[in-house]
């Protein structure tokens, strides 16, 4: 038995009501106790990130085929799906900040017995693909980002130092109104990804939103973007040398595909594949276009 599988098999469960099926575990890194599913053969091992306000259901049509020639993983983000959601400390070293996560793809990766991986990411997973490719480089084999929030959004947000302490004395007011305005915003917002809105249908919706919402999930959520900050990726990418496969929808109108066509342009050694009907999520909503991308790509690396 590989270490993978004997970790994985010594997974422990939770108490938050997610039953693990035969590959899904919770795997205890940096101070998450970490959601996956991990599953396949082979040497090479595949990390699939999603996006925000979704978990690692979004990988469910494409999981299953990539598994069939390599190993894969895909894991609930920190302040996603059933990934537990602590409480940032110093003492514990829990943090939500997007480098903190990046470490945290690092030490899955060690922690599964790979010492290198190609990294996957839809939307804010593919601002933490390129922001792990930058800062670890030397463990990353290729990066492929399907819409990927580079230019704007998460990438670039920013909340002012001298603001965070009267944001975080005010944590209570401010997480019970997120909680309100995205339980409200929730099924519209996430429709939204999708070009052709019939292709998500309700149960699809109350899954993605049960695994949302779980526990103390908007603190969770309002800690997440307590520590969002202006990343500067389109200053840093121009030094990545690794293999880059760039994907986007032809009508994705969360991460206009013109930023994907700049980004494919401005990101050394990218490939830049457009994939027609299709909105900001393509592996949900063209799943055999998006893995004839991606097997291609991995052809080549």
């Amino acid at each position: 038995m590989t270490d993978a599988k004997k970790l994985l098999a010594c997974g422990s469960t939770t108490n938050n009501g997610c039953q693990p099926s035969p590959d899904k575990r919770f795997i205890d890194v940096n101070g998450f106790n970490v959601h996956c599913r991990f599953a396949g053969n082979g040497d090479r091992l595949i990390v699939l990130l999603h996006c925000s306000f979704l978990s690692l259901r979004s990988w469910r049509f494409v999981f299953d085929v990539l598994k069939e020639t390599t190993s894969v993983l895909a894991f609930d983000r920190p302040a996603f799906g059933h990934t537990s959601r602590p409480i940032p400390s110093k003492s514990t070293g829990v943090s939500y900040t997007p480098e903190a996560q990046s470490d945290l793809i690092i030490a899955l990766i060690k922690k599964l017995g790979f010492s290198k991986a190609v990294l996957i990411g839809n939307s804010t997973g593919g601002t933490l693909a390129l922001l792990t490719a930058i800062r670890y480089p030397q463990h990353i084999d290729g990066i492929v980002l399907a819409g990927a929030m580079i230019y704007s959004g998460y990438a670039t947000s920013d909340v002012p130092a001298f603001m965070k302490p009267l944001m975080r004395s005010m944590t209570p007011i401010f997480s019970r109104l997120m909680n309100v305005l995205i339980t409200r915003l929730f099924d519209r917002s996430i429709r939204g990804f999708w070009h052709k809105k019939e292709r998500i249908g309700n149960e699809d919706l109350a899954l993605f939103r049960r695994d949302l919402m779980v526990g103390d999930w908007s603190r969770a959520f309002w800690e997440l973007f307590l520590e969002t900050h202006h990343l500067r990726l389109d200053e840093r990418l121009k030094t990545l040398s690794l293999p880059a496969l760039v994907i986007t929808g032809e009508h994705d109108l969360t991460v206009k595909t013109e930023e994907s066509v700049r980004l494919s342009r401005e990101l050394p050694c990218a490939e830049l594949v457009i994939i027609p009907d299709c909105g900001h999520l393509p592996q949900e909503e063209q799943p055999e276009a998006f893995l004839h991308a991606v097997n291609t790509f991995l052809k080549h690396i």
